[in-house]
């Protein structure tokens, strides 16, 4: 039986006594437990110890019942994800097999990000440049920037995403907003985009400089402006 969707595949499950149930989390979501709630089920909790279940694709949680009885189970953080298990007084077969896997629903490849192009690598300003960015996947892409101290040290000075989608994202980088104030100097941007099962591509740096208002000119005495 499979978790998915916030809720069991099979709502109602009936066995016979000394039969096992196997859940299988399959995602997308995957912060569900499954938790006994009823007086005969309390021993029972996929997620002992946390309020905040959180499980890997293809995770199971397997429990044999020994009594015959009618079980409740729900999810701590979401009580509607919640279902029965009905046991017969008929002798089961403990040793039965669960049958084949269920498939993911969940992609376990991570996203590519590539031909990443800046417009200009030297700014002037506040708004940026335009930066092209390839992505085998629809998700977000962020951007943390460095500044660079005299030494070339990094020096984290902030960070931006974005939503994207699947193909050639036309982005405007180094653009002042709420988490980048775009100050004068050299930086970096290091680039990852993740997907929508939450895989990160591999990094991406790109380096820009920010320039400062053009020096101010000073006239010689007696010279006309």
């Amino acid at each position: 039986m499979t978790i998915s969707n916030y809720e069991w595949s099979i709502k109602e499950v009936h066995i016979n006594l000394d039969e096992k149930v196997d859940w299988e989390w399959i995602g997308p979501d995957l912060m569900h437990s499954v938790t006994g709630v009823s007086p005969n089920a309390v021993q029972w909790d996929s997620d002992p110890g946390t309020d905040v279940p959180m499980h890997e694709p293809g995770d199971e949680y397997i429990i044999q019942f020994t009594e015959p009885g009618e079980y409740l189970f729900q999810c701590k953080m979401h009580p509607f994800v919640r279902g029965k298990v009905i046991v017969s007084d008929i002798p089961g077969e403990p040793n039965s097999s669960f049958g084949p896997k269920p498939p993911l629903r969940i992609s376990l490849t991570p996203p590519t990000l590539g031909d990443v192009k800046l417009r200009k690598t030297r700014i002037r300003g506040t708004k940026g440049t335009e930066m092209r960015a390839s992505i085998s996947q629809g998700g977000t892409l962020d951007a943390e920037y460095y500044r660079l101290d005299s030494k070339g040290h990094r020096v984290y000075n902030g960070y931006h995403e974005w939503g994207t989608f699947l193909g050639i994202n036309h982005l405007r980088l180094a653009a002042r907003w709420k988490h980048f104030k775009a100050r004068p100097g050299r930086y970096v941007a290091v680039l990852r985009a993740t997907d929508k099962s939450n895989n990160t591509s591999k990094p991406v740096t790109k380096g820009f400089t920010i320039e400062g208002p053009p020096a101010a000119q000073t006239r010689k005495p007696g010279s006309k402006p």
